[in-house]
């Protein structure tokens, strides 16, 4: 009884000690905020940086080539640092996953985002330990949060990266052999986790997705932004199309989850685009992986398809894609699945289910 009664204490003890350091461990903040910061630290490093360079050598401006190439080496820094950010480390701990990111990215190869995340974590979850628990915190919690976070990264950023980089590969290998059903799989999957709280973006870039899994992923995204901004034009008009359409899908998760039907027309968008662009435009999105999950966002989406052409990303150049000049072809085809298909199918879709009563008038009104 008394063994039990000490275990007891020290158990609430050292609860009570976690929840004063400020350690959280919950879908929200792992899942939901983590992923999707990482997400943010992907497109202010790596994304923009790849924008950069493309524009650079498009217009024959070094300054932006040197700029952009700044700006992705920084990416695993910029990645760990927004997740750090995003489960409120402090002020010591965050700067110190400046070194935590940049060693998980390099040693996680090609899978080295999603490293970057397992690792960041690892590094936020021990330097909170010992946050402010010493009169010497300026020493002791940037040594604890770098050596904890490197020392996870040679340990587990191989292997995190490694298993990455073959589920990856498996699903764009997969969309070769199979264009046409692993099209509609990976568009509608991934349109699917674009609308929740959760990020393609940085799912995308977790597995490297390029090639025509990227092309499926975007024409996906795409489909749920341009299909739920086409179908509630009635309800949000001008303002809700933009907001949708050219801002996040996520916007209608408070009426998906009060009435799940209400995604029909956005799936349907998706399921229709994504072969359009692996069999018939067979659109290869070989810019950045992060690219394929962004659909219309800001058409960050279109434009890694754009920057892909030009200068594949070190992920479509080791899958074999090489740069390539496009024809007219290849530009209706990035105009038809990223705007028309979807606009199209949602559109008949909708007021399909409008007819039948399955739509009822405001029930895709968002705030905007």
């Amino acid at each position: 009884m008394l063994e039990s009664g000490l275990t007891m204490s020290w158990q609430k003890s050292f609860s009570g000690f976690i929840e004063r350091q400020g350690v959280e461990f919950t879908f929200d903040s792992i899942v939901v905020k983590a992923f999707g910061a990482m997400a943010q630290g992907l497109f202010a490093s790596l994304l923009i940086g790849t924008i950069m360079n493309t524009l650079g050598s498009q217009l024959g401006v070094p300054a932006l080539n040197t700029a952009g190439a700044f700006a992705t080496q920084g990416a695993g820094a910029a990645m760990a640092v927004a997740i750090g950010f995003a489960l409120k480390a402090p002020p010591f701990v965050l700067y110190s996953l400046v070194a935590v990111g940049t060693a998980a990215n390099m040693l996680g190869g090609a899978g080295g985002p999603l490293a970057v995340f397992f690792i960041a974590i690892i590094a936020v979850f021990f330097g909170k330990l010992v946050s402010k628990t010493t009169p010497v915190d300026l020493i002791v919690t940037p040594a604890v949060t770098i050596i904890a976070g490197v020392a996870a990264a040679f340990l587990l950023a191989p292997a995190i990266g490694r298993a990455a980089n073959m589920l990856g590969g498996a699903v764009m290998w997969a969309t070769e052999m199979q264009p046409f059903l692993m099209g509609i799989l990976v568009s509608a999957i991934v349109g699917i986790v674009l609308t929740l709280p959760i990020s393609s973006a940085a799912l995308c870039a977790a597995l490297g997705l390029v090639g025509l899994a990227g092309g499926a992923a975007l024409a996906g995204c795409a489909a749920h932004m341009v299909g739920f901004a086409v179908a509630s034009y009635r309800e949000n008009k001008i303002g809700g199309l933009l907001a949708q359409g050219l801002g996040t899908s996520m916007l209608q998760i408070p009426n998906v989850m009060r009435k799940p039907i209400l995604w029909v027309p956005a799936v349907a968008a998706s399921v229709v685009a994504g072969p359009m662009a692996t069999v018939v435009f067979q659109l290869r999105q070989n810019g950045p992986p992060i690219a394929s999950g962004m659909g219309t966002a800001g058409m960050v989406g279109p434009i890694g398809v754009v920057s892909g052409w030009y200068a594949p990303s070190d992920q479509a150049l080791a899958m074999g894609h090489a740069a390539v000049v496009p024809g007219a072809f290849d530009w209706f085809g990035l105009v038809m699945v990223c705007l028309v298909v979807p606009a199209i199918v949602a559109f008949a879709v909708s007021e399909f289910m409008r007819k039948k009563g399955l739509i009822l008038p405001g029930d895709l009104k968002i705030d905007c």
